[in-house]
C-alpha cells in the first residue's frame, strides 16, 4: 500500500483502537496490521504528538509477561477528534469511491452508475 494512504489514516486506526480499549503500542501496530502494515516505528512518534496534544494519556501497567507497558488511554478531546476524523473519513472514502468506481450522485444521494 501507499506509504502516503497509511501516514494519513494511523491517526484514525489509533483512535479507534484507544477508543475500544486501552492498548500499549506494540499491540497497537499487532492490531492496526492485521488491515494494512504498518512498523513500529511508525506508531510511536504519533503517540508522542497524541499525548503532546492531549488526545492519550499513557500510563504503566504490569505485565505477566516482563517488564511494566506503557498503555495509552483515550482522552474526552481524542474522543472528539476520532469522532470528527470517522466523518471525515466516511466524506473521503465515499468520494474516492465514487470516482474509481465512476459513480456519480445526483442531488438527492441517489448513486448512479455510468
Amino acid at each position: 500500500m501507499n506509504p502516503q494512504f497509511k501516514k494519513g489514516v494511523l491517526e484514525l486506526c489509533v483512535l479507534v483502537l484507544l477508543d475500544r480499549k486501552d492498548c500499549y503500542g506494540y499491540e497497537m501496530v499487532d492490531e492496526i496490521s492485521k488491515s494494512i502494515s504498518i512498523s513500529e516505528g511508525t506508531i510511536y512518534p504519533l503517540l508522542r504528538r497524541l499525548k503532546k496534544d492531549k488526545m492519550v494519556i499513557p500510563y504503566l501497567k504490569e505485565s505477566q509477561d516482563g517488564p511494566s507497558r506503557k498503555y495509552y488511554q483515550i482522552t474526552d478531546l481524542g474522543k472528539e477528534k476520532k469522532e470528527e476524523l470517522v466523518v471525515q473519513w466516511d466524506e473521503f472514502s465515499t468520494g474516492v469511491n465514487n470516482l474509481v468506481h465512476e459513480k456519480l450522485v445526483d442531488n438527492l444521494g441517489d448513486i448512479k452508475d455510468e
